[in-house]
């Protein structure tokens, strides 16, 4: 599908890059035009979103074929030939989306159009920010969309500096501390990342035909065509195929132990995304620092990058592996959920709560995910998509607050629910969403999860659901401090809602309640793709074990 003669997966990826240099040649004083032309920016994303959701075929599976995938968009991006060892060098651009991709793709139009009405009140350096902004959406689109593992690196990357300045610039006290410490565990992931992106390079074989097709060695030991070469490749769908990798290399499964340390570098560069306990020590300070539309970014997207990772490159690549490692990984995720709900129950900081409540919540994704039965891994990216709605709200709501008060300090207020309504209904909302509401759609995804994680692992499940009390004693504690009780006098000034705020919330409400209510067309999306990945770790032979290996 393309549009101008440039495909819509390019188009949605790129267009906030054409927004940065629009904003950039603008002059900084008309500030009203440069938060203008973000917005427009992120509204056409929405609408680009809109149109790949009518038009998205739910019945291909996608995962492991490049027939499964749909808008795809392919051409040799970096050709060169070598006379050494290493031979050719070929990097495609590759961009395709499946059940799994176009859930995320819309999600992060949606909430970077929230994220930057959020921005309405930015002052300090406003030309500076939306660029920046603008760069981080098309980075974070671009990991969603990308099926060359290379062109994957490169968007993963080019998510991290706007980022770091973002928080380190317009943050709060402690800024530089949060933005370092966030380069510095996110660089740390990339290298890990980096090194099993090589091996798995020169691992996988596959042919190119002379019109630059790329051909598995299956369809080669069938008669190779005529001037088709033996190339290297990133390309992600040729990685899923043991049979492509070559006899003896480094991750062809003679040396399971080799494969399982390549498995355990990429799940350490997603662990830290998501993050996962004990990776997760960089997100408190991040979030309680970062400017209130960084936080829903980050939240909403950003943390989503990390378990979308496992489930595009680790699972497919390595089903081996997860079989192997399932238990540990479902492990993990409890105690994320344990640790989180626990943490946050201590905290009188309101965002920092909120923080480590998005610990908890992920930990839900990937015991979910850990399942590997359909119920699991369709509650795991429900359950990314739902947090990432939810958890927007939440941050909207600390920012609210703050913007009025000053401060984030929850022994501070109380009495507020007839001074500001409409917050308080948009607060309630939100906060039984977080604790799984039935009629709203966390009760949905989250139950999902543990059904699918209870068919693998019912001591663990069990555990991770007793989390569900952790979470209704903190979230009602909050609404408890807030809104019940006297109204302190120095809050008798504060105004509710304006209009912006309102249709901020309103937004992800409706959404909240719809998908909570008739959650199908985001299940109908994912359900192909998700019983093909299923099927793949459940039954996909590893390459060890695959013939010729």
């Amino acid at each position: 599908m393309e549009i101008a003669g440039i495909g819509i997966l390019s188009w949605i990826t790129f267009l906030p890059v054409v927004g940065m240099v629009i904003v950039l040649m603008l002059p900084k004083e008309k500030k009203d035009w440069l938060r203008w032309t973000a917005l427009v920016v992120a509204a056409l994303q929405v609408v680009l979103g809109a149109f790949l959701f009518m038009r998205f075929d739910r019945s291909l599976g996608g995962i492991n074929t490049e027939s499964g995938m749909q808008f795809l968009e392919k051409f040799s991006w970096i050709d060169v030939r070598s006379v050494s060892w290493f031979g050719r060098l070929h990097i495609e651009y590759f961009l395709g989306i499946d059940g799994i991709s176009v859930v995320m793709v819309l999600l992060t139009a949606l909430i970077s159009f929230i994220a930057v009405i959020s921005s309405w009140n930015i002052e300090k350096s406003l030309k500076g920010y939306f660029a920046l902004f603008l760069l981080l959406d098309t980075g974070m689109m671009g990991v969603f969309v990308s099926l060359d593992f290379f062109l994957f690196y490169v968007f993963w990357e080019v998510m991290l500096l706007p980022m770091y300045f973002l928080i380190g610039v317009w943050g709060g006290p402690r800024r530089e501390y949060a933005a370092i410490k966030f380069f510095l565990y996110t660089l740390l992931g990339s290298v890990l990342m980096l090194l099993a992106m090589i091996a798995l390079y020169f691992s996988v074989n596959v042919y190119i035909d002379p019109a630059g097709g790329l051909h598995s060695l299956a369809e080669a030991a069938r008669g190779m065509g005529q001037g088709w070469e033996k190339i290297y490749t990133f390309n992600m769908i040729a990685m899923m195929d043991p049979g492509n990798f070559v006899p003896g290399s480094l991750l062809a499964g003679l040396d399971t132990s080799m494969r399982y340390l390549a498995y355990g570098a990429l799940f350490i560069a997603f662990a830290i995304k998501v993050p996962i306990f004990p990776f997760h020590t960089w997100l408190p300070d991040a979030h309680v620092e970062a400017p209130t539309p960084i936080s829903v970014i980050l939240a909403g997207v950003l943390l989503k990058m990390g378990t979308y990772g496992l489930l595009r490159i680790s699972f497919p690549i390595f089903p081996d592996a997860m079989r192997h490692f399932a238990w540990e990984l479902a492990l993990l995720g409890v105690i994320s959920m344990v640790y989180g709900a626990l943490v946050a129950m201590a905290q009188t900081d309101f965002k920092k709560l909120i923080a480590y409540s998005s610990v908890s919540h992920m930990g839900i994704v990937v015991l979910g995910m850990s399942s590997m039965n359909t119920q699991g891994l369709t509650g795991a990216v429900f359950q990314m998509f739902n947090h990432g709605t939810i958890t927007a709200m939440l941050f909207l709501i600390v920012g609210v607050i703050y913007d009025r008060a000053h401060t984030r300090g929850l022994n501070e207020f109380g009495g507020l629910m007839n001074q500001m309504p409409r917050y308080a209904g948009a607060m309630t909302v939100a906060f039984f969403a977080a604790l799984g509401l039935p009629g709203l759609s966390g009760f949905i995804s989250e139950m999902f999860s543990l059904l699918g994680a209870f068919q693998t692992f019912r001591t663990l499940t069990i555990i991770g659901a007793a989390t569900i009390v952790l979470t209704a004693a903190y979230m009602l504690w909050v609404l408890q401090r807030v809104f019940l009780g006297p109204l302190p006098e120095k809050w008798k000034d504060l105004t509710d809602m304006n209009g912006r705020e309102t249709f901020m919330l309103a937004t992800l409400g409706v959404i909240v309640v719809f998908f909570g209510i008739y959650p199908a067309p985001i299940l109908n999306l994912m359900n192909s793709s998700l019983n093909t990945l299923a099927a793949l770790l459940q039954h996909g032979a590893p390459a060890a074990m695959t013939g010729g290996m």
